[in-house]
């Protein structure tokens, strides 16, 4: 399967995630697909590279997106009843468009962080909470480096200035989203100030 096929496949599955087992399930998906699809990459960066295209610095940031990839995942553990035969990173195949598959990367990541969050705000365990943190943490590191990766192909991100204002519109319904436990984004819950703190041990 194509790198971008497979992300929208896996945003869509996160974004009919309904538990919080299926949220995690789903999450530890995306970060798997995020080491997978970074890694096919780093290899079609080189070989252009090696062509006369661009350097090794768009390289070296997919192989440091693939490790973040996989250490988000490993935050947020594998679940115990997902088979190996379920791993959706498997499926990729091809490569065809880095430049939108990194694009669209920067967006399931950004999901992956606001679905975690969501299920950290309900969380009766520790161990669910932490390994939710964790997992929001690992992710926007991995993000942070998808967005160099397209500055680093020549395409410049979202205009972040831009984006903030139109966040700033949504503060009400966000405040009253993360009241009623609907769970903003990991950006809109900081600058509402919701806390995040863990469940009683």
């Amino acid at each position: 399967m194509d790198a971008l096929r497979l992300i929208k496949t896996t945003r869509h599955a996160l974004v009919e995630a309904r538990s919080a087992t299926d949220v995690t399930v789903e999450a530890w998906q995306a970060c798997r697909v995020t080491e997978a699809v970074a890694q096919m990459a780093a290899l079609a960066l080189t070989g252009r590279a090696l062509e006369g295209g661009p350097g090794c610095g768009p390289v070296e940031i997919a192989r440091a997106l693939a490790e973040a990839g996989a250490h988000a995942a490993e935050c947020i553990g594998r679940p115990p009843d997902e088979p190996v035969t379920g791993d959706r990173a498997a499926r990729l195949s091809e490569l065809a468009d880095p430049v939108a598959t990194v694009r669209e990367l920067r967006v399931l990541l950004r999901e992956v962080c606001q679905s975690l969050l969501v299920v950290a705000l309900g969380a009766d365990e520790q161990s669910l909470y932490w390994s939710c943190v964790d997992g929001v943490d690992a992710a926007f590191e991995a993000r942070e480096l998808a967005t160099e990766l397209m500055r680093a192909l020549g395409e410049e991100p979202p205009d972040p200035a831009a984006a903030q204002m139109a966040e700033a519109g949504e503060l009400t319904e966000t405040a009253e989203a993360a009241e009623a436990g609907e769970g903003p984004g990991e950006e809109r819950l900081a600058r509402v100030g919701v806390r995040l703190d863990p469940p009683p041990g």
